[in-house]
């Protein structure tokens, strides 16, 4: 459970893209031409090389959520683990102690609950959702968490699939099986933090608008959900798209320095150094590599080779 919570979290680090879906799209058309010019192949799996590295190591863009038959290797995925001597994600996932401290950073400071941020009427509307069974946990535990880790949980339950699964949690599992160390680029109190920056009032009325538009679309056809539209790119590997998504709400826009920009100059800061004299494997959200200011177009700004790998991965039994 707590780590389904902190794959929550990270998730929510790309709030802007799920929650662009649900409100205007003209942005995102506007922001078609600055994406292009910095257009990438459709693949999540890439390699660097070249500006001194001895051996070449990767970068592969996951989903923290996602259908448990979506969620799978590759040929191409398993050999990088298999040639890498460490797998990085986001935060380290594997690391007990701090995960198990996770849920003290979801909670508001100053002893804040959501009522405080909403009318009665809004609370109500609020409280009458969860009451029909719509998230993994009832709404009087999870007064005090920030809203926008709420959010995540109608997100979850809103997946079209019993059965779900983060590329995380599958990298990870494949990579103890090899005996690979799993460390993180950021500590899960740090991304917790990322939230503190975003007024709990405007992440309480956030939650309102998912909650009332789940209300008003609960009888149309699901495949015209978010979510599902989300997997689809997800599924289609188009990097453009997801940081087109992630650049098209207005209202996030002035988040979007702390939420992405900021974190992946600080990642393609440290990886020169981990990433020295040993082939390493970078797992961190599909939304963090397109873009101007995406992983990618940075490590290759400071000096880099970074080329597409063909990511096709394996076909599973089905999960229903």
């Amino acid at each position: 459970m707590i780590k389904r919570l902190i794959l929550f979290l990270i998730a929510l680090l790309n709030i802007a893209g799920a929650m662009a879906q649900t409100k205007k799209k003209t942005t995102a058309k506007k922001n078609a031409a600055a994406v292009n010019a910095f257009q990438l192949e459709k693949t999540l799996l890439w390699e660097i090389s070249g500006n001194g590295l001895t051996k070449s190591s990767y970068l592969f863009g996951t989903m923290h959520m996602l259908c448990a038959k979506d969620a799978l290797l590759s040929d191409s995925l398993r050999y990088a683990i298999s040639n890498s001597k460490e797998v990085y994600f986001e935060v380290d996932l594997d690391n007990f102690m701090e995960t198990l401290g996770a849920m003290s950073y979801m909670n508001m400071k100053g002893n804040k609950t959501l009522s405080d941020f909403l009318t009665p009427e809004e609370y109500k509307r609020v409280k009458d959702y969860f009451k029909n069974g719509k998230s993994l946990l009832p709404l009087n535990m999870m007064e005090r968490m920030k809203p926008y880790f709420i959010t995540a949980m109608i997100s979850e339950s809103k997946f079209p699939c019993t059965e779900k699964d983060g590329m995380e949690m599958v990298i990870m599992k494949e990579a103890k099986k090899q005996n690979k160390n799993i460390k993180g680029l950021e500590s899960i109190k740090y991304q917790a933090s990322i939230f503190d920056s975003i007024p709990y009032e405007k992440q309480a009325k956030e939650l309102v608008m998912l909650v009332d538009s789940a209300v008003a679309n609960k009888d149309k056809p699901a495949s015209n959900d978010s979510d599902y539209q989300l997997l689809d790119v997800y599924r289609n590997q188009d990097i453009d798209k997801m940081i087109e998504l992630t650049s098209a709400e207005e209202s996030m826009k002035q988040y979007l320095d702390i939420l992405l920009w900021n974190r992946n100059a600080n990642w393609v800061q440290k990886m020169p150094t981990l990433m020295k004299e040993n082939t390493l494997l970078f797992a961190v959200g599909a939304g963090h590599l397109g873009g101007e200011k995406g992983v990618i177009q940075l490590l290759r700004k400071a000096g880099y080779t970074v080329r597409p790998v063909t990511h096709k991965p394996a076909i599973e039994k089905e999960v229903i």
